[in-house]
């Protein structure tokens, strides 16, 4: 559907529905994903998360595939958007370990960016992470964003408390860091 260097953004099928459980019933996984705690999520549950989504609502859901083998390895979503002041914000998570560090994530930021900026017209994302997760911080990072506030010690995790991180890309700056012009078709 939405394709970069190596990955795809498709649509959930019902198919992916276990694969998906098992990344995010994945403890490691999950501990990256919420600041709740880590609780394993149903088949059921999972079943009525796929049956919500929907292409007309403020929340898109994409599952994340490679290029290469057309194989499910995570999932990103834009969780809402603010059309009057126009700011989306996304989420993202590599399911499977071992498309992790070696730049699939990455790559999934900058097809989910393009759609955003180039389709939805949006002027600003942003995101959460937490202090913990360094290898996101790099990725996002890497694709433009910056941080724009700090809560400290808000997450508490394994018996520490850790920072919440919210980051954030403007338009012109994608534009800019992509050296693509306002007015570029793409």
């Amino acid at each position: 559907m939405y394709t970069g260097q190596k990955v795809r953004l498709r649509e959930y099928r019902r198919e992916d529905i276990p694969i998906r459980l098992s990344f995010i019933n994945d403890p490691e996984i999950c501990s990256a994903l919420t600041p709740d705690i880590p609780y394993p999520i149903t088949m059921h549950e999972e079943e009525k998360n796929y049956q919500s989504i929907t292409a007309v609502s403020d929340t898109y859901r994409f599952a994340i595939e490679t290029l290469k083998d057309q194989k499910l390895i995570g999932g990103c979503s834009i969780n809402s958007v603010d059309w009057k002041n126009s700011v989306a914000v996304i989420g993202i998570f590599i399911g499977d370990r071992n498309y992790c560090g070696r730049g699939y994530g990455s790559d999934a930021v900058r097809v989910l960016l393009k759609f955003i900026f180039m389709q939805m017209n949006i002027h600003k994302i942003r995101l959460t992470v937490y202090s913990f997760n360094q290898a996101a911080i790099r990725c996002y990072e890497r694709c433009g964003f910056r941080a724009e506030g700090v809560l400290r010690q808000e997450i508490y995790k394994d018996g520490r408390y850790f920072d919440k991180i919210f980051m954030g890309i403007l338009k012109e700056e994608y534009l800019s860091d992509n050296d693509i012009s306002a007015n570029t078709k793409l």
